[in-house]
């Protein structure tokens, strides 16, 4: 990197720190204080009803206060990243940036404390002062040996989780990479000789982690800055780096590094040459994990071993070991079960969980945050990506699952499966809302027919779909487009292997496709030559035959293109035996809760009659996602007070609905913010017949209910599921090209639906 860019790139970081306000961290309230009643249970008189509550029972504080999911993240600053001994005040945005990922990755709320005490066992006495306070101690940065006398009075003295990241969670890491690393190179833990560089917290904790997964001593040979670690040995040795003494004689890391099966680097650059990875075995392993720069490149190691697993420290290659992938989630686990410590168990399971994520289907999620990289487990893909969705729930519960089985779980959960499903939850918003949903599709089978085959979104909807649901995909596009997308992305999903396949290009069934679209289109214009065409260019008119043939039972599209345009074909072949698209509803999930929006996208002005129908149709769909309908009748007017165009016919629907006899509860006409907040709508409007909050938003133009569905999403941080195609029998849905995969495995749970379950 040139002086300019280097410069360019330390002043964003400092402005990332500065900007808009300083620091990374701020507290928040998690209760309302907007008045006096607030302020007394806050506070005094009512807080005291808590404190006696705890006082009674030590237990409940995790309870009544928010200890339970609270961790100290702690630091005297003397070994900080590559920077060394900084000083505890130098070490704050370290420690702030600890705190960050805790919240981002796993909803852990943290405090970073910094303290001016070199002294390790006054350090741990600090320490030991905070247990009231907190669930759970990462202590971070403290140098070798310190950190080992730190953590082991702390671990002695308290009674909640203490977790000392740069030894364990870094073993953790290089445990689930070794773990695949040698499942990639056909070789096991009790045959494998390891080399090891680095005698401080980090590379001793990784040692020792190695020997609980299976490395015998006798094969571990341990160098650092003065060479071997051998037995008599007074230079530079701590009690730590004694327990891997090997041999009586001084040796370079030279003359051990032959044979070895897997070099383990927590020291410097350059330590690793070229010249000793070749005297390693086949198939060497090679973590290199010193930072900045690790002690032998990948293009160096490839140079001389092209058959050579790598794994560095850096972003930038392959393979990052990063503590992100443990600390949040061991942490997690620990804190649910209300565990007393983390002990190896629960270490090893986290190492199990992570190790199995990286052999499984990449997610999407995932995918789209790394664009451009091949997630494909193999030789440069032996651990999952820090923003795998997957890793909090799969990782989290089996932390909680091990605590439990050894005895260290204060506060065990009973259903294990619903506590997963609840962590993936937080991070898939959809997830719990969703449930009612899936659960009903899977009570049967219907083939589901994606007009975008070729898109990587639908495959990696398609390949969730076979692995979550009964349905079956079914794929609009080249077969070998297809296939070299899905090995592309790391799917093992295969055309008519897994799923049926139509080629626009050469299809067995062309010929009955184009004869069944001009049969339908022959009166509107439709020649046999364009049908020939049409059938071999247009994939949402393919589809849109396939469900009316009953080749399939719903049709997917709209991940490019115009809303409209894909309408157009599904009106000219599926809008008939009494089938009207007559709404698009959208649940928007927002943080209190759903929202349902009506109608995005089909009438552009509906009638008063169309309203009413996409109003009955809103609440019975809102109804499949658990949610009791609240239906508000929006417009700009407020109960009368304008005779706008949308007013007269929010209020011709309301008076049909009022004829119909409808069992669930509507209001209007009223402004969105009538609609959403009780107490200013009581005012406008007494004693109406809506309570709470409405549920479900129906506008009078779709410009509206769109531009509200969009601010939603863009600015209010709303996630969309739908849009739901309303009036079609659940035979076809569109969406729009913003959809991620998730979003099209939730439609396709949506259109897996049985038709009966829409009466």
């Amino acid at each position: 990197m040139d002086d300019a860019r280097q410069e360019n790139a330390r002043q964003a970081a400092l402005d990332y720190h500065e900007f808009p306000k300083p620091g990374k961290l701020e507290i928040r309230a998690t209760k309302p204080m907007a008045n006096g009643r607030d302020l007394s249970r806050a506070y005094s008189p009512g807080v005291a009803e808590a404190c006696l509550e705890i006082k009674d029972d030590p237990s409940t504080a995790a309870r009544y206060t928010a200890r339970g999911n609270l961790v100290a993240v702690v630091s005297n600053g003397t070994a900080v990243l590559g920077l060394g001994n900084i000083g505890a005040l130098a070490s704050k945005p370290v420690m702030e940036g600890k705190a960050v990922l805790f919240k981002k990755f796993a909803s852990i709320d943290c405090f970073d404390i910094e303290l001016n005490e070199p002294d390790p066992e006054k350090l741990a006495d600090i320490v030991c002062a905070l247990e009231p306070t907190f669930g759970a101690i990462n202590l971070e940065d403290i140098k070798a040996p310190d950190c080992f006398i730190v953590e082991r009075i702390c671990r002695e003295r308290m009674n909640i989780p203490v977790f000392h990241d740069d030894q364990h969670g870094t073993a953790i890491v290089v445990g689930a990479a070794a773990t695949n690393a040698l499942h990639v190179a056909g070789k096991k833990f009790d045959e494998i000789k390891v080399v090891s560089t680095g005698g401080g917290a980090a590379g001793i904790a990784c040692l020792d982690m190695l020997l609980k997964l299976g490395v015998k001593r006798e094969n571990v040979w341990l160098c650092d800055i003065e060479g071997l670690v051998y037995e008599g040995r007074e230079a530079q040795m701590t009690p730590q780096k004694a327990a891997y003494a090997q041999g009586k004689s001084p040796a370079t890391l030279d003359d051990v590094i032959g044979g070895a099966d897997l070099f383990l680097g927590l020291s410097g650059p350059g330590v690793l040459k070229p010249e000793m990875v070749k005297k390693m075995a086949d198939n060497p392993i090679v973590f290199a994990l010193a930072n900045p720069t690790p002690e032998i490149l990948p293009d160096e190691v490839r140079s001389v071993a092209p058959d050579a697993i790598m794994a560095t420290g850096r972003s930038d290659f392959p393979n990052q070991v990063n503590n992100v992938l443990c600390f949040p989630f061991i942490f997690r686990g620990a804190l649910d079960v209300g565990a007393t410590t983390i002990n190896d168990e629960m270490e090893i399971a986290c190492i199990e969980g992570i190790a199995a994520l990286a052999r499984a289907t990449t997610s999407a999620e995932a995918a789209a945050a790394y664009r451009g990289e091949k997630l494909t487990f193999g030789h440069d893909y032996l651990i999952p990506k820090p923003f795998d969705p997957r890793l909090i729930g799969t990782v989290a519960s089996a932390v909680a699952k091990a605590a439990m089985e050894t005895g260290v779980a204060t506060r065990p959960i009973t259903d294990l499966d619903a506590y997963k499903e609840r962590l993936q939850g937080s991070v898939f918003k959809s997830a719990l809302i969703m449930r009612p949903v899936f659960e009903a599709a899977r009570t049967a089978s219907r083939r589901i027919v994606f007009a975008e085959g070729e898109d990587e979104r639908v495959l990696r909807a398609a390949n969730a779909m076979l692995e979550e649901m009964t349905d079956r995909p079914i794929l609009i596009g080249r077969p070998e487009v297809i296939e070299r997308r899905c090995e592309r992305a790391g799917l093992p999903i295969r055309p008519e292997r897994d799923f049926e396949l139509v080629n626009p290009e050469n299809d067995p069934r062309y010929r009955d496709y184009w004869g069944s679209y001009h049969e339908v289109m022959a009166r509107q214009g439709v020649t046999p030559d364009l049908a020939r065409a049409i059938m071999r260019t247009n994939t949402t008119a393919i589809a849109a035959i396939a469900v009316h043939r009953g080749d399939a039972d719903s049709m997917i599209c709209g991940t490019f293109g115009q809303y409209l345009w894909h309408l157009n074909y599904i009106r000219q072949v599926l809008a008939r035996d009494g089938l009207t698209p007559h709404g698009a509803l959208s649940l928007m999930i927002q943080e209190d809760g759903p929202l349902f929006v009506a109608d995005t996208h089909v009438n552009a002005v509906p009638t008063p009659e169309e309203i009413a129908t996409t109003i009955c149709g809103a609440a019975r769909h809102a109804r499949r996602f658990g949610v009791t309908p609240k239906v508000a009748l929006c417009a700009h007017s407020n109960f009368g007070n304008l005779d706008t165009d949308s007013a007269r016919r929010m209020r011709a629907a309301l008076a049909l609905l009022d004829a119909k006899g409808v069992d669930f509860a509507y209001e209007g006409e009223m402004s969105a913010d009538a609609a959403l907040d009780p107490e200013l709508r009581e005012r406008i409007f007494p004693g109406g017949r809506l309570e709470g909050a409405a549920n479900i938003l129906v506008f009078g133009y779709t410009d509206a209910a769109n531009t509200a569905r969009n601010m939603l999403k863009m600015k209010a941080g709303g996630l969309e599921v739908g849009p739901i195609l309303m009036g079609m029998g659940n035979k076809a849905h569109i969406v729009t090209p913003s959809i991620t995969a998730r979003g099209l495995l939730n439609v396709s749970a949506i259109a897996g639906t049985p038709v009966a379950l829409y009466s």
